[in-house]
């Protein structure tokens, strides 16, 4: 099994920053994807940004494109996520993902692994 724990989330005005974390533990090696995702309230859960172990992909929502930054380092076996330029409608839990799929997908459906979730409060 994999186990993904977020962390970093937290209340931060808009235009801050924030980074998220996400540490990997458990099987990890047949990890390929991971990924960040988010539900607000009464929304469905989105992708916002993708990476994979193993070669140079990224991929970013429209709506982070240039405020937000997925990165991992492979000794800790951690991904990132930095969020800057941080608006109220970024606030929601943010959730770690992982695939043993070497595909490069924004559907949550395809993801195997999930942690528990971090809010990410920002104030107008």
């Amino acid at each position: 099994q994999v186990q993904l724990v977020e962390s970093g989330g937290g209340l931060v005005q808009a235009g801050g920053s924030l980074r998220l974390s996400c540490a990997c533990s458990g099987r990890t090696s047949g990890l390929y994807t991971m990924a960040w995702f988010r539900q607000a309230p009464g929304k469905e859960r989105e992708f916002v940004a993708g990476t994979s172990w193993y070669d140079l992909y990224t991929n970013y929502a429209d709506s982070v494109k240039g405020r937000f930054t997925i990165s991992k380092d492979t000794a800790l076996i951690t991904v990132y996520l930095q969020m800057n330029s941080l608006k109220p409608e970024d606030m929601a839990v943010y959730y770690c993902a992982g695939s043993r799929r070497n595909e490069q997908r924004v559907q949550d459906r395809y993801y195997e692994y999930w942690g528990q979730g971090t809010q990410v409060t920002v104030s107008s």
